[in-house]
């Protein structure tokens, strides 16, 4: 590691755990921007398309493309809002909630193998501190699935 240099700290880190996250989100057929939306539609329920778009930051052919992926997977469905035809409201479906839970379960253990080394109350202060890294003004909220 590169001392007193932090933000590289984190890019290895943050290479590091992508990586493993990728792989446990393949083994259920999901890139991480797909698991994320899928997660958000589970943790908060249905909410409207754009919302979805201002909440992850992305462009929203960025999030059509992500959609259209987890429709045709049965995942999630968008339906007109009936109270405005123009809004497309998203909602995960049953097959979609099912699979959140395997998704925990993955990720859970994923982390569980990069943090074993921390206590439970260091884990909470790197939870912490990460949530105030500040993004730049053009990065985007869900990273690519390259």
């Amino acid at each position: 590691m590169i001392p007193n240099r932090p933000g590289m700290v984190l890019a290895y880190s943050g290479q590091l755990a992508g990586g493993r996250i990728k792989e446990a989100l393949a083994a259920h057929g999901l890139k991480p921007a797909h698991a994320h939306v899928l997660m958000l539609l589970s943790d908060e329920g249905p909410r409207g398309q754009q919302a979805l778009v201002e909440e992850l930051g992305v462009d929203p052919s960025v999030l059509v493309a992500i959609l259209n992926d987890l429709e045709k997977d049965g995942l999630a469905e968008r339906r007109r809002d009936p109270a405005d035809r123009r809004r497309h409201i998203v909602e995960i479906r049953d097959r979609g909630t099912e699979l959140v839970g395997d998704v925990h379960t993955a990720v859970a253990a994923v982390e569980a193998e990069l943090f074993a080394d921390l206590t439970a109350g260091e884990l909470a202060t790197l939870q912490r501190l990460l949530e105030r890294v500040r993004p730049g003004a053009d990065d985007e909220g869900c990273p690519g699935d390259d």
